[in-house]
């Protein structure tokens, strides 16, 4: 027999088949077992094996990745921390926190010690990556917000608000046209147009014309699908040995999208840096010829304000209307507030609506309920630390989950109740502990945008609320049912409205003579 073997001659089928059906066990016998090591060791074994959570979270990414794909991460995030309590472990290195001294552990200034950098994961897995100011080492970050401090300067806020009043005369004049008709308004897309517009001036100093055609730029379709891209990469990082087929399986359009979506900016960008202007926008600094940075990292930058720009105002916005109309007693104290303080709409600008305290209350609520960024921008430990009195590991994700820590009832009273007077400081709501919303991030990487948005929702809600009754529709009901892929993707919001007689802006009332107008032929 070993001559034979010598010789090279082939062994029988049959052996040849038992053999390969030895090798095929033998090959899956190891990775079960593998695999069931790897599941035992994080259980029991892990550096964070004590840390509670859900078991499926703790042994594997499974429980993480299934949630993050079907955009219910923020939800069974929130469920998690009310079952095991204010720290959990939400994969094997990954704990999330609604303990409020993990703002300042995790995302506040650091004297002495370097800031926790943030998670490559989630950070690499977008359209800019890391050469956009989100995405940038500490170093570069600072770099690159001393530039764009400049565009959202209080100097600079002055001159921005007639370009945005500018706007919400166009808004307004639409909407009246419309209130004509009988049928009901998506609110929705008219806040976005109205909020890609404005950041489609301040930035490119060119509107994007969503208001003047009442229509969507081919932008802001492709820009969901690159957020929707951007979490499929992020669930593909976690499966090496699947990651392709993971990728394979992204839809086609996210990827056109995608790619539709870098074209645009790379256009938009070139041509804002190419332009002479002596306005003070955004990117005024960032475009001067002394300011260092390269084209690539300039475009990163204008698709960052792009988009923390637009679709988190219009977010809010969206929300604070729903609200409003699910709360009806609300709605007449804030339009009565509103509808006391002016007898004409020249009277609404910068500096009044800065007086309506109810407002912002409401504002503030709605952060709280609905904020435009409900899941978590995480961070990746270098070296041991001790976060929220507890020592956590090298090499360990963590974050703060918007929507979880702002709905429990460790910081709130009657948490789910859309209550705006918990922040005007009445005594009922005393033991509210309102520093834990950070709507905007905490530290050194908090937006820089806060003042101007909250400039843009005031002068726009103020304005509508003084012009318009507003009304909900059957079609409201469900509308919080929404996925979140990073941002909420959010459905239609139908109303209706009726026009007030009222003393409007003389813009307005020019626009409106515009509209009524035949067309030229």
């Amino acid at each position: 027999m070993a001559a034979v073997l010598d010789r090279g001659w082939p062994l029988s089928t049959t052996t040849s088949t038992t053999y390969g059906a030895v090798l095929v066990v033998l090959t899956i016998g190891q990775v079960v077992l593998s695999l069931g090591a790897k599941l035992v060791y994080n259980l029991y074994f892990h550096p964070l094996a004590a840390y509670p959570g859900p078991l499926l979270a703790r042994c594997s990414r499974l429980w993480y990745t299934n949630a993050l794909v079907r955009g219910n991460l923020p939800f069974v995030v929130h469920q998690a921390h009310e079952k095991y309590g204010e720290i959990v472990r939400i994969a094997p290195d990954e704990l999330a926190y609604i303990d409020a001294r993990a703002w300042k552990d995790i995302y506040g200034p650091r004297p002495g010690r370097h800031e926790i950098p943030k998670d490559p994961n989630f950070y690499l897995n977008t359209s800019v990556g890391d050469v956009s100011i989100i995405g940038a080492d500490s170093v570069r970050h600072g770099k690159l917000r001393r530039l764009l401090s400049h565009g959202f300067s209080e100097r600079a806020l002055q001159d921005q608000v007639p370009i945005i009043q500018d706007y919400v005369d166009l808004f307004i004049a639409r909407l009246r046209v419309l209130s004509k008709k009988p049928e009901p308004v998506d609110i929705v897309t008219w806040y976005n147009f109205f909020t890609f517009d404005v950041i489609g001036d301040l930035a490119f100093a060119e509107s994007f014309g969503c208001l003047e055609t009442s229509k969507y730029h081919p932008w802001i379709d492709f820009m969901f699908e690159v957020i929707v891209g951007g979490t499929y990469k992020r669930a593909a990082d976690h499966y090496p040995l699947v990651g392709r087929l993971m990728k394979l399986l992204t839809p086609e359009r996210v990827k056109q999208g995608v790619a539709a979506h870098l074209a645009l900016m790379k256009h938009k960008a070139m041509h804002r840096l190419e332009l002479k202007t002596d306005r003070l926008d955004f990117m005024t600094r960032m475009a001067a010829p002394d300011s260092g940075l390269t084209p690539e990292e300039f475009i990163a930058s204008a698709d960052t304000i792009l988009l923390g720009g637009s679709e988190t105002t219009a977010t809010l916005l969206s929300g604070i209307t729903y609200y409003l109309l699910k709360h009806p007693a609300v709605l007449d104290k804030l339009v009565e507030e509103i509808r006391t303080k002016f007898s004409s709409e020249e009277e609404i600008d910068l500096v009044s609506v800065n007086t309506l305290d109810y407002m912002l209350a409401c504002l503030n609520e709605t952060f709280r309920l609905y904020p435009p960024v409900p899941g978590a921008l995480p961070r990746r430990t270098v070296v041991g630390e001790a976060l929220a009195g507890s020592y956590v590991p090298p090499n360990t994700t963590v974050a703060i989950y918007h929507w979880a820590m702002y709905r429990t009832g460790r910081h709130f009273k009657r948490p789910l109740e859309y209550l705006p007077e918990r922040w005007l400081k009445e005594s009922w709501f005393e033991e509210d502990d309102r520093s834990v919303m950070q709507s905007f991030s905490y530290g050194p990487r908090n937006c820089i945008g806060r003042n101007l948005a909250y400039v843009e929702m005031r002068l726009l809600l103020a304005r509508m609320l003084f012009s318009f009754d507003i009304e909900a529709t059957p079609a409201i009901e469900g509308w919080l049912d929404q996925k979140v892929y990073l941002l909420w993707q959010k459905p239609p919001l139908w109303i209706k409205l009726k026009p007030r007689d009222v003393k409007l802006r003389p813009q307005v009332v020019k626009l409106l003579e515009q509209s009524e107008q035949p067309s030229a032929t």
